[in-house]
């Protein structure tokens, strides 16, 4: 099928998949300076990219999980890290979140004198809200580990 009927059953542009195929993510079949033609299973290669970017994969980590002949070879390890990413974030975000709701309904009549916000801004400012969140809880060290 040629690039517009790709681009037309798929929702992205054209200029996408010269992008794509330009990064070596699918490959056109048709000669070198002719329309652009793609095998009916450039489809799924499609589905495959646009899953793993929709997961927070690079177009880097998807080509590794693309063949030459278009199969797809999944890197087991590439997908629990970022599954880790993924888990780390939400409950960064989710920390953030309860710091948010508890901060709008504090009862306290200025925001100074509750001693759950205080220990929430001196977490941020430490940067320990985001490192306790993301499982790295220890203090940070200098240069020399210390």
């Amino acid at each position: 099928m040629d690039i517009s009927e790709v681009a037309r059953r798929t929702g992205m542009a054209a200029s996408t998949l010269r992008y794509y195929e330009k990064q070596g993510l699918i490959a056109a079949t048709s000669p070198a300076g002719q329309r652009r033609r793609f095998a009916p299973d450039v489809l799924d290669q499609l589905a495959l990219i646009a899953l793993g970017q929709a997961g927070g994969l690079s177009l880097d980590d998807i080509r590794a999980m693309l063949r030459a002949d278009g199969a797809v070879q999944v890197d087991r390890q590439v997908l629990l890290a970022k599954a880790d990413d993924i888990d780390a974030t939400i409950k960064r975000l989710r920390a953030m979140s309860q710091g948010l709701r508890h901060a709008a309904q504090c009862p306290a009549a200025n925001h100074a004198q509750c001693p759950t916000f205080q220990r929430l801004l001196k977490a941020a400012a430490a940067g320990r809200l985001k490192r306790s969140t993301a499982g790295l809880g220890e203090p940070r060290r200098n240069a020399a580990g210390r």
